[in-house]
């Protein structure tokens, strides 16, 4: 049973001391209630300008050390992530009526582990990966549609692609993620988990 405050609102969700436990509710329920993707975020970054820029990313893996998505290394999130190790996220799940926010630093996953992820993708995204120069400025569709019969004549065997060392994931470990529900009359309820040292810190923020 959800339990109330005098407002009205519920706040069960407030008494778990570890956010990725309440993630990993939360990421349940949109994965039954959401249309599409509800693993996608808005990823943030900034170059070295300090230019932010944002973009949705699919998460793949998530455990207690972080958050992982994969991308194209020399793209332009690639770029500014190994030029400024540290990124934002914020999944929004219109059905639930909810949000999460995470920030913290980067860092490159293992070569095992981007290995693994690579072999489990599908044939033509591990041709893309190799035919697409990500970011890049591209002359004409055809030259791109070339690159994949290329590569698609090179990498005949389906269960034989290698993965290109341009094409890896990236952890997002966080030092803070924040939990919004909606609530009538814009009275939402903010949960923030800060992390200190090696322990979290939780706090109810003002809507």
């Amino acid at each position: 049973m959800n339990k109330k405050n005098n407002l009205g609102l519920d706040i069960s969700f407030i008494n778990e001391d570890d956010p990725f436990v309440v993630f990993k509710q939360w990421m349940s329920e949109a994965e039954k209630n959401e249309i599409n993707d509800p693993n996608a975020a808005a990823l943030a970054t900034v170059n070295e300008s300090s230019q932010p820029d944002a973009r949705m990313v699919l998460l793949k893996e998530y455990n207690n050390k972080g958050f992982v998505f994969f991308t194209n290394l020399n793209s332009k999130k690639g770029t500014d992530l190994k030029q400024t190790p540290k990124a934002s996220m914020c999944f929004h799940w219109k059905s639930l009526l909810r949000q999460v926010r995470i920030s913290g630093s980067i860092s490159l996953i293992s070569e095992k582990e981007a290995d693994n992820y690579f072999n489990s993708r599908p044939y033509l995204s591990k041709i893309g990966a190799w035919s697409s120069n990500q970011s890049k400025p591209m002359e004409t569709i055809d030259e791109f549609r070339k690159k994949i019969e290329e590569y698609k004549n090179k990498y005949s065997d389906q269960n034989d692609i290698p993965r290109p060392k341009h094409w890896s994931g990236f952890l997002l470990s966080p030092t803070r993620i924040e939990f919004w529900k909606d609530v009538e009359g814009r009275l939402h309820q903010r949960l923030e988990y800060s992390k200190v040292s090696n322990s979290w810190k939780k706090q109810i923020l003002y809507p």
